[in-house]
């Protein structure tokens, strides 16, 4: 295992080194990007438009060599513009399947809250189960299947707030940002001339990131450092700022995101400190705050730091 990990070690430096050369300055939110798709979640990022997020998105699909489809919501997409449709051919008296733009590695729904609730939930089958069922008829998607949805602010014009159901299947929520002073002079003298997502050349494919996927589940979760995750799901449970607290589910991803992390960090072993990082990210879009809460001046991430503090990190754990 210890060779797979060197190799597979040198395939995520390959990927993180590109993602880098696109996006300057980003290095917390590259690596999230990544913990995710080795996980197997999907993520929401959440910004005004014109930060990078689809660059980011592109430059992850190059970089593995996987297909890519982007879908652009707005009101008037409807569901089977995402999943395809069954289409009569007469000659032969038989339906035939046309895919929709899901069929892909990577697919990128770009204002997702702009689409109505309804063709949201077209993407709930894709994203939990891996397949899309048409006219009763179940197709398999290709692997590995990533979603990458942008999102609006919800108090931008046109915008539908996303279920609770959908947002928890979820991995991970964040934000890009603006860039600081230098590195957005930086990112226009480097664009100048071309972009740097002209240039990018693959440096992983497809299968590869699948092998990685699977050593990531072999990743040592310590009896200790479970309990201390499975405390900090259940604390937003219990607290008292907290109307709706973190899932099951979201345990689950928390789960697998730090075995993750783990390996982007060079170890096969997960510490309580990759909980941390990851805590605002994967429970952050699964909790709601009771409305005193929010009156009293409350956020999401003061909250959730509340919340690790008050648990206990254990002393020693086996490696």
């Amino acid at each position: 295992m210890e060779t797979m990990i060197r190799e597979d070690i040198q395939a995520l430096k390959r990927i993180q080194a590109n993602l880098a050369s696109c996006i300057l300055g980003k290095t917390d939110e590259i690596v999230l990007l990544m913990t995710a798709m080795l996980a197997g979640g999907h993520v929401l990022l959440e910004d005004v438009p014109g930060t990078g997020k689809t660059v980011l998105i592109k430059a992850l699909a190059k970089s593995i060599r996987g297909q890519f489809r982007r879908i652009q919501c707005n009101p008037d997409l409807l569901p089977t513009d995402i999943t395809g449709v069954s289409i009569y051919h007469p000659k032969d008296e038989v339906f035939i399947f046309r895919p929709g733009p899901i069929m892909t590695h990577i697919l990128l729904a770009d204002e997702i809250n702009r689409a109505t609730t309804k063709t949201q939930s077209a993407l709930l089958e894709a994203m939990e189960e891996r397949h899309v069922t048409v006219d009763g008829e179940t197709y398999d998607l290709p692997k590995p299947f990533l979603l990458l949805a942008t999102q609006n602010p919800i108090d931008f014009e046109g915008t539908y707030i996303l279920p609770e159901a959908q947002l928890d299947r979820f991995m991970m929520k964040f934000s890009l940002g603006y860039p600081d002073a230098d590195t957005e002079t930086k990112m226009i003298l480097a664009q100048s001339v071309v972009h740097p997502l002209e240039e990018l050349e693959p440096v992983v494919d497809s299968d590869q990131i699948l092998a990685i996927q699977k050593q990531v589940k072999q990743v040592h979760l310590d009896e200790a450092v479970a309990a201390y995750l499975v405390a900090v799901t259940r604390k937003t449970r219990e607290h008292g700022s907290i109307y709706l607290g973190a899932s099951p589910r979201a345990t689950l991803a928390l789960v697998q995101a730090s075995k993750a992390l783990a390996l982007i960090h060079e170890r096969d072993y997960v510490i309580p400190d990759d909980i941390k990082f990851l805590v605002p990210y994967v429970l952050g879009h699964r909790i709601l705050l009771t409305a005193e809460a929010r009156m009293e001046g409350a956020t999401v991430l003061s909250v959730l730091q509340s919340v690790v503090q008050q648990v206990k990190v254990p002393v020693r754990w086996e490696k």
